[in-house]
């Protein structure tokens, strides 16, 4: 509901020293192990510090000293209104880009450095034609995608060959990912760039600096060079890779088809963390794992496998690889307070911290590894859960994620059972940790006597 200014309030301000405090606390944790290229020794200090729960505590101090109100963060050079209540994520993600604008000041100096006509950096007209094409790309409303097939018969091929056939071995999470890139490459630009790690090297330098955002310099001769890798991929355009769809697609002016290849790299890279730590949960947990083995030895051929995506959104949810949701108010917003609306201004930085939200104590499932809300309708209760965000804006590429990440699970279990080596105690009986360093796992891993096919 839009509420007339003139019956609204503006929302509590804090400034000055207190100001930057609590952006630290906010988004210190975040920033400290890298919003666009995970850091990894940023990210293992982040676990043994134990960082990652100044954020949920921030947010939950807000809401107690302003009774459940936004709150405005006056920092130098810009305003930083934080949400505290679950009603209002909902309110926020579900305001079309005109009100509440994605493409944020700060994403825009980040995702610009490596995707300068990425649809999430796009305003008006042209971000409409960039999102009906990149929905068109990734068949957003799709369960399954046209490219399952061959998607899931890249998964198995790369998972066969990082897997033992007979006896014991340990992979680490350097080898997984590595497989992991290798399946990405496969379906987003063709067999041919299996080995390409030259591309994806390219794209990772970029992000390493997009960390920065707006401090960064422009790295054009980089992006140049993705850029022509990738329009050569697209030239080749071989069967059964998004590359192929892009090649054909006939988008219309302005779209920049190779364009948008950039983010679709960069979100299979939080994908295949999602995936790891998916996997160390399951191999902490028999029952768990010995049900999502039923479910991936069951049928034939590409299919939902609806317990393994809740793995996946689980592991989102448990650590979200988008731990800071950025909209810039591209006009006034109104929003709830405790004495009635309270007024977001226009021209202010809104950042929806789902990291927070998503282990709020109040969640009877906050610290537990709890797929089953994402199958029997328990997710749909708590708007705040946003793993994929929400509204508008929501991923496009959501349901082509569940079914590579989903497949991937699904090919482990069939072939070995994996058990946790290295990595950060992931008891079931004992409340999951705010940090979980996907590079710092290891499992070991038996093959099955009865083969893949079991």
């Amino acid at each position: 509901m839009t509420v007339p200014p003139s019956h609204a309030t503006s929302a509590p301000t804090v400034g000055g020293v207190a100001a930057l405090r609590y952006l630290v606390r906010l988004m210190g944790p975040a920033v400290l192990s890298g919003v666009i290229l995970r850091r990894p020794t940023m990210t293992a200090l982040a676990q043994r510090w134990g960082v990652d729960t100044a954020t949920g505590s921030a947010v939950r101090e807000l809401r107690r000293r302003f009774g459940g109100a936004p709150v405005r963060l006056q920092v130098p050079g810009r305003e930083l209104v934080i949400p505290v209540r679950a009603a209002d994520v909902e309110r926020i993600l579900a305001q079309p880009p005109e009100v509440a604008d994605p493409a944020n000041r700060e994403k825009v100096g980040a995702l610009g450095l490596f995707q300068p006509h990425g649809v999430l950096v796009s305003r008006g007209a042209v971000r409409v034609r960039r999102r009906d094409f990149v929905e068109d790309v990734l068949e957003t409303d799709r369960e399954m995608h046209s490219l399952a097939g061959h998607a899931v018969r890249v998964v198995d091929e790369e998972v066969a060959a990082l897997l033992p056939v007979t006896g014991e071995a340990t992979v680490t999470a350097d080898e997984f990912l590595r497989a992991w890139w290798r399946v990405v490459r496969r379906i987003t630009l063709g067999d041919s760039a299996r080995d390409d790690e030259a591309v994806t090297d390219t794209l990772r330098r970029l992000r390493g600096w997009a960390n920065w955002s707006v401090l960064a310099p422009r790295r054009r001769r980089l992006r140049q060079r993705l850029e022509r890798d990738l329009y050569d991929y697209v030239d080749a355009a071989e069967p059964g890779s998004l590359a192929a769809i892009v090649a054909r697609s006939g988008a219309g002016a302005g779209v920049d088809p190779v364009g948008q290849l950039p983010h679709w790299l960069f979100a299979f890279d939080a994908a295949g963390l999602a995936a790891v730590r998916a996997l160390a949960l399951l191999a902490t947990r028999p029952e768990a794992r010995e049900r999502a083995r039923t479910e991936a030895t069951t049928g034939d051929g590409p299919r939902t496998l609806p317990y393994l995506r809740a793995t996946i959104l689980d592991s989102l949810r448990l650590w979200p690889t988008t731990p800071a949701i950025l909209r810039d108010a591209a006009r006034d917003l109104q929003l709830d307070g405790t004495d009635g609306p309270v007024t977001v201004p226009e021209g202010s930085a809104v950042a929806v911290l789902a990291s927070a939200f998503h282990r709020d104590p109040d969640l009877p499932f906050a610290d537990r590894f709890a797929p089953e809300i994402w199958t029997d309708g328990t997710a749909e209760q708590y708007p705040q859960l946003v793993p994929f965000g929400a509204g508008p804006v929501v991923c496009p590429g959501q349901n082509l994620v569940l079914l590579v990440t989903s497949s991937l699970l699904a090919a482990v279990l069939r072939s070995t059972d994996p058990v946790l080596t290295d990595g950060a105690p992931l008891s079931p009986t004992t409340p999951l940790p705010a940090s979980l360093n996907p590079f710092g796992l290891a499992f070991g891993v038996t093959a099955r006597p009865e083969g893949p096919t079991s």
